[in-house]
């Protein structure tokens, strides 16, 4: 179950998981702005899902209280991940960021890989409110278990 929204409109820090896709929807789709990015991310995520790829982590304003977010940022973790199967532009992390927002809506990152600025791994970065430096909560979605 995913948390209530802090005073500041984020989620309480930590990783929250959902038990299904349509959860996950129902939570984050409210308007037909969030529906249409939701499907961005939903054929980017059945993507990763075929090549192997277990678990993402949803950041950005998406998973935040905000009406009208502007995208979604997506860490996805590596592990067992076939990069053949995989859409060329999710390994572009530099070059590639404003083609996936074209193609998905939102932008891409190995969970493991370092943030350039930071040097934390995408997955410590999606953790830290940039205005503030301060703990915040992703949301988890186990691929496996949400598509099998």
């Amino acid at each position: 179950m995913i948390p209530p929204f802090n005073q500041d409109g984020l989620l309480p820090p930590g990783i929250h998981t959902t038990a299904s896709w349509q959860e996950f929807a129902r939570r984050f789709g409210h308007t037909p702005h969030r529906r249409n990015l939701l499907s961005g991310m939903k054929a980017a995520l059945l993507g990763l899902h075929k090549a192997g790829c277990q678990v993402v982590y949803v950041d950005g304003s998406f998973v935040t209280a905000k009406e009208h977010p502007n995208d979604f940022d997506i860490c996805w973790d590596i592990a067992g991940v076939n990069p053949d199967l995989l859409d060329p532009l999710l390994l572009k992390l530099d070059d590639g960021r404003v083609a996936q927002k074209v193609k998905y809506f939102g932008e891409f990152f190995p969970a493991q890989f370092p943030e350039g600025v930071s040097g934390k791994t995408f997955l410590e970065f999606f953790q830290t409110d940039k205005a503030t430096g301060n703990p915040k909560g992703i949301v988890a979605l186990t691929l496996w278990e949400i598509w099998s």
